[in-house]
């Protein structure tokens, strides 16, 4: 499969309603970033990242992989994607700009796209590829009932109907205030029951006392796990507070590589392991984290599960994945949506990753590239 071409494109998708806030960012749209790869016998396979919607920003993405990876890729066989990813990834004059952010952002819909590519030559899809369905199902939890701007009774309203449709799992957004939020937390548990995981999720507000405070009130609420309460690289604050908490402390999604991850865990100051696919370097890198997870026995939780196709697929193919985020502002973008049954992801059956745009999608949330 010699590649041919790499096409850089931009999705602006709206959020649920007319726009949503947690912690630390109120959006009302969504970017799919990516890149279309097409090779000389016809195939295309397509990868994106994840973004705020800020064509500014979304335009630096765009062009790295327009100016910084297409020349590296052009010509060479798709299929050989380990190789690939350490010519992007290990680039003298890359390197040197960048290990994390714009670059390994641009890296991702890189890497995405050639596994959909090399998924889409074999005829199976993606799950199949990464070794077959090692879970009959992967139960989901619902976040998009949960923002910090969905006023207190709309919260518990949402809870109800998450509930009601199948769902055995939610998030609900911290960070606001202490006293605020343990009075939304005290509302959910109590219209939901005992028999729902309710997880929470600071995105990474608060400093360590204000998390030491917060946690010493909430424990009662049986808390599934506390979800970047930290400030996202301060490695010995999450130790310190997984040490003074009975909850497990949840992160990943803002950490761009491996080694970020090992740092984590050496300091034991991670029970749930969120790796991205969107910020990491692709699937590539975040097998090698499920791996190194795995072996530490420590449950994956991907981030994000249709706002990353990928992230269905890696969740049925890997023994560390255990359950996977339902937000669905993305997932009718693709020709194969991941969609939720009774509370639990339904197995992709298409050939690829689930990464191809509708007709429609393309048409109506493109915004130029460059």
């Amino acid at each position: 499969m010699k590649i041919r071409s790499v096409v850089p494109f931009i999705l602006h998708v709206p959020v649920t309603g007319s726009q949503i806030a947690d912690s630390t960012h109120t959006i009302t749209h969504w970017g799919v970033v990516g890149a279309r790869i097409d090779t000389e016998d016809g195939l295309s396979g397509y990868g994106f990242t994840g973004t705020h919607a800020f064509l500014p920003g979304d335009h630096l993405v765009t062009r790295c992989i327009q100016t910084c990876y297409a020349p590296l890729l052009l010509g060479e066989d798709a299929s050989d994607i380990q190789r690939l990813w350490l010519k992007l990834a290990r680039d003298p004059a890359l390197q040197w700009i960048g290990r994390a952010g714009i670059t390994t952002l641009a890296h991702a819909a890189i890497d995405v796209a050639l596994w959909d590519l090399k998924a889409k030559a074999a005829a199976v899809p993606l799950w199949k590829l990464l070794g077959g369905q090692v879970r009959d199902r992967v139960r989901a939890y619902n976040t998009d009932i949960g923002w910090l701007s969905i006023a207190d009774d709309k919260l518990v309203e949402g809870a109800r109907r998450a509930v009601a449709e199948g769902f055995s799992g939610i998030k609900i957004k911290v960070g606001s205030t202490v006293e605020r939020d343990l009075r939304r937390l005290q509302a959910v548990r109590k219209a939901i029951g005992p028999d729902v995981t309710l997880a929470i999720d600071g995105n990474g507000k608060w400093d360590l006392p204000t998390c030491q405070r917060f946690c010493r009130a909430a424990e009662q609420y049986d808390v599934f796990w506390f979800e970047e309460p930290l400030w996202h690289d301060d490695v010995k604050g999450h130790a310190a507070l997984a040490r003074a908490t009975s909850m497990p402390i949840a992160l990943g999604e803002q950490l761009y590589t491996q080694d970020a991850f090992s740092e984590f865990f050496h300091q034991q100051a991670i029970h749930w392991v969120q790796p991205d696919v969107t910020r990491m370097a692709g699937l590539t890198e975040v097998l090698r984290v499920c791996e190194t997870a795995d072996s530490l026995r420590l449950p994956v939780a991907p981030h994000a599960g249709d706002m990353s196709q990928v992230h269905v697929h890696l969740s049925y193919a890997h023994p560390a994945c255990k359950v996977l985020e339902y937000i669905p502002w993305i997932k009718d973008c693709f020709t194969e949506p991941a969609e939720v049954v009774d509370g639990f992801f339904r197995l992709p059956q298409q050939a690829g990753a689930g990464t191809t745009p509708t007709p429609e999608a393309w048409a109506r949330f493109r915004r130029p590239a460059e």
